[in-house]
C-alpha cells in the first residue's frame, strides 16, 4: 500500500454537515493507514478530528476577497509541498478557489464536494459557484445536487459523483445513550419528564425554518386535537443571528407559548437530544442539499417530518413515491404552518405499535443508503480513482503514477 497525505480544506469545523463529513473521511484515510490533513479556521471539531489521528492547521481560508483567496492559495501551495500531499479536497467555495490555484501549481489532484444549494441570482454568482465544480472529480452529497450541478455546470457533468451524505449510525441508536447522558441533557432543557417532545435541530437562521414551526406551534396548541402536555425544543447555535433569535422569542410570548417553545442553543449530543424526542421537524423553506437531521431522526426510531424540498424525497419515503406500509416519515409544503400543524398532531397521536413498525422501516432506510461507512468508502474509492494508488490497506501493489478524469 502506498501511504498518501489528503488535505481538506474548509472554512471552520464548528458544525454542520459538511464539516462532520470532513472529520469523518479523515478518520476513515487515519484508519487505512494514510494521512489527513485538515485546513480550516478552527472550533468545536478540531479535538475530534485530533482524537481520530488527523492534524489540523489554522488558516483563514474562508475569507472570500479575491486578495485574501489568492494569498490562501500561496499558503495552501506552501503547505502542500511541505507536507507531501497528494490530493487536495475543498468543502466550500472560496477555499476552493484557493486549493485550486494551488493544486494547479503543483500538478496535484483535486476534489470538490458539493454541500449546498449555492444561491446563484446573476452570472458573477454563477463563475464564484463553479469553483465547486472544478475538480477532477465532483462530489455530489445527493441526487437533487448532483441534478443541480449539471443544469448548472454541463462542463462537470462527466466527473460527477453522488456520495450521500453518512451518519454513525451505531451511535445514535438509542440502546448506547446512557441514562446519565440522556438525563443530563433533559436537565439543561428544563424537562421534568413525561413531556411529549417535538425536537427541532438545526443552527437558527431563517431558511432553516423556525419561525415557521413556531406559526406550526401556535396552531397545534390552539386545535385541542393534539395530545396534551407536548413541549418543543429548538437546538440549534444562533451563530451571531441575535436579532433572529429575537424575533423568535417574540413570536413565542406573543402566543403565550413561553412555557412550551425553547430555544436552547447548540447540541452537542445529537444521541441523546433524540432520545428524548417524540417527533423530529425538519421546517426548512428552501431546499436542502442532503438534510442530515432527517436522517438522523430516522436511525434514532423518531418519527420525522420535514418540508417537501431539495434531496428530502430521498432520504425520507412517504406516500405518493411509497405505498403507505413503506412510508418512513412525513412530507409537508414548505411554509405551510397549517399543514405541519396537521402532521404533528397526527404524528403525536400514532400508537405504540405503529410508532415501532414505523421505527424499524425507518432504520432499515437509512442503513441501506446512509451510513458512514458507505461514504467514507466511497470518497477514498474517489480519491484511488484519480492517484492511480490504492487507498486501502488490502491493496499492494498500487502503482505510484497518477490517473486523471478527462476534464
Amino acid at each position: 500500500m502506498t501511504r498518501r497525505t489528503v488535505l481538506q480544506v474548509i472554512p471552520d469545523l464548528d458544525t454542520g454537515g459538511a464539516e462532520r463529513t470532513t472529520v469523518d473521511v479523515a478518520r476513515a484515510l487515519v484508519a487505512a493507514g494514510h494521512r489527513a490533513i485538515v485546513a480550516s479556521r478552527g472550533g468545536r471539531l478540531v479535538a475530534e478530528l485530533e482524537a481520530a489521528g488527523g492534524e489540523h492547521v489554522t488558516l483563514p481560508v474562508g475569507r472570500k476577497s479575491p486578495i485574501a483567496i489568492w494569498r490562501n492559495a500561496g499558503t495552501l501551495a506552501r503547505l502542500a509541498r511541505a507536507e507531501g500531499v497528494d490530493l487536495i479536497h475543498a468543502r466550500s467555495r472560496a477555499p476552493a478557489w484557493s486549493a485550486l490555484i494551488a493544486a494547479r501549481r503543483l500538478d496535484l489532484a483535486f476534489v470538490t464536494t458539493y454541500h449546498g444549494i449555492y444561491n446563484q441570482t446573476n452570472a458573477l454568482k454563477g463563475l464564484y459557484n463553479s469553483v465547486m465544480a472544478r475538480g477532477d472529480a465532483v462530489i455530489a452529497n445527493s441526487r437533487y445536487t448532483a441534478a443541480l450541478i449539471a443544469e448548472r455546470h454541463p462542463f462537470a457533468t462527466d466527473r460527477l459523483t453522488v456520495i450521500h451524505r453518512g451518519s454513525d449510525l451505531a451511535a445514535l441508536d438509542p440502546a448506547v445513550v446512557s441514562p446519565e447522558r440522556r438525563q443530563a441533557l433533559a436537565d439543561a432543557w428544563g424537562l421534568q419528564g413525561g413531556e411529549r417532545v417535538i425536537l427541532n435541530l438545526a443552527r437558527l437562521t431563517p431558511w432553516k425554518g423556525q419561525a415557521v414551526l413556531i406559526d406550526a406551534l401556535v396552531r397545534l396548541a390552539a386545535s385541542g386535537e393534539a395530545p396534551a402536555g407536548w413541549t418543543a425544543i429548538l437546538a440549534g447555535d444562533p451563530q451571531g443571528r441575535e436579532a433572529y433569535v429575537a424575533e423568535l422569542n417574540w413570536r413565542i410570548a406573543n402566543a403565550g407559548l413561553g412555557n412550551r417553545v425553547r430555544l436552547v442553543g447548540h447540541c452537542a449530543d445529537v444521541a441523546a437530544a433524540l432520545t428524548l424526542a417524540d417527533v423530529a421537524v425538519v421546517a426548512s423553506i428552501e431546499p436542502e442539499a442532503f438534510g442530515r437531521a432527517a436522517v438522523e431522526a430516522q436511525a434514532a426510531g423518531v418519527p420525522v417530518v420535514a418540508t417537501n424540498l431539495g434531496a428530502v424525497p430521498e432520504t425520507v419515503l412517504a406516500p405518493p413515491d411509497v405505498a403507505e406500509d413503506q412510508r418512513t416519515g412525513w412530507r409537508v409544503p414548505a411554509n405551510d404552518a397549517a399543514a405541519l400543524a396537521r402532521t404533528l398532531s397526527e404524528m403525536l397521536a400514532l400508537a405504540p405499535q405503529d410508532r415501532a413498525a414505523l421505527a424499524a422501516r425507518a432504520r432499515a432506510h437509512v442503513g441501506r443508503d446512509f451510513t458512514v461507512e458507505a461514504m467514507c468508502g466511497a470518497t477514498l474509492a474517489v480519491y484511488e480513482r484519480l492517484l492511480g494508488a490504492g487507498l486501502s490497506p488490502d491493496d499492494p501493489g498500487a502503482a505510484a503514477s497518477r490517473q486523471r478524469e478527462s476534464g
